[in-house]
């Protein structure tokens, strides 16, 4: 396993959950996920997004309330798809961006696109509901119809992938993933509770990737057997991963 797209292409051979929620009526399969990420990545490629270019996504609810900070998922877990779908065409992903963005595209929930400020040729993709904007993309929508095999390129090891007070590559967050995988025991039958914004590369390592390279599942929501949670937050697992502690 070389890169982040080597992990989608073995989780879409995997049977099971990869993720719960107490609001979804069905589990999102292994298999769904992993073929809508290439959905995504072949629908990002529309909208200008190669090797080298950035995306920022904003993960958070669809209906915030005052008071709400990004980061925290809801129920779905779209920010999540879009983020290893724009790492499979050689993107660099910005899970944190302020409030100018300067980007190829912004996937963020339709409600929460007022809070930030496109620059020039940056493409809005909405989730979580239609934006009244017209130039705004439905980024549920429009996945549905895409083509549903894996997005054309040649990403290498040492590409970035993910931006952060560094920029961490393909490589750096997949043997990440495999040390979370080993130093806390998770395997196909480990719940991993995300209790954390997934604004950083140490939550997207304990909150995803090692999950999918165990073949465990991600619950948005309930107790699970371990929890990924900030540091300080009494977690009913008893165990927590706390993303500050990942070594990237």
């Amino acid at each position: 396993m070389q890169v982040l797209g080597d992990l989608v292409a073995d989780g879409r051979g995997r049977e099971g959950p990869l993720f719960t929620a107490p609001e979804r009526t069905a589990p999102y399969s292994y298999r769904d996920f992993c073929t809508n990420v290439w959905k995504g990545g072949n629908l990002m490629r529309h909208y200008g997004v190669r090797h080298g270019t950035r995306v920022a996504v904003v993960a958070g609810p669809k209906d915030p309330v005052d008071g709400d900070e990004p980061g925290y998922l809801g129920d779905a877990p779209d920010p999540l798809l879009a983020v290893l779908a724009a790492t499979l065409d050689g993107a660099i992903v910005d899970v944190d961006p302020p409030s100018a963005v300067d980007a190829t595209a912004l996937v963020a929930p339709a409600a929460w696109l007022d809070r930030y400020e496109l620059g020039p040729g940056t493409k809005a993709l909405a989730y979580g509901g239609p934006s009244d904007d017209p130039t705004v993309a439905q980024f549920e929508r429009e996945l549905w119809s895409e083509n549903p095999l894996q997005p054309p390129g040649d990403v290498a090891p040492d590409d970035p992938a993910l931006a952060g007070t560094e920029t961490y590559t393909h490589g750096d967050l997949l043997a990440a993933s495999e040390r979370v995988v080993a130093d806390y025991d998770l395997d196909g039958d480990t719940e991993v509770a995300l209790r954390a914004p997934v604004t950083t590369a140490g939550a997207i390592v304990a909150g995803l990737l090692a999950p999918m390279r165990a073949g465990a599942t991600v619950l948005l929501g309930g107790e699970g057997d371990v929890a990924v949670a900030p540091e300080g937050v009494d977690v009913p697992e008893g165990r927590a991963i706390l993303p500050s502690d990942i070594s990237l």
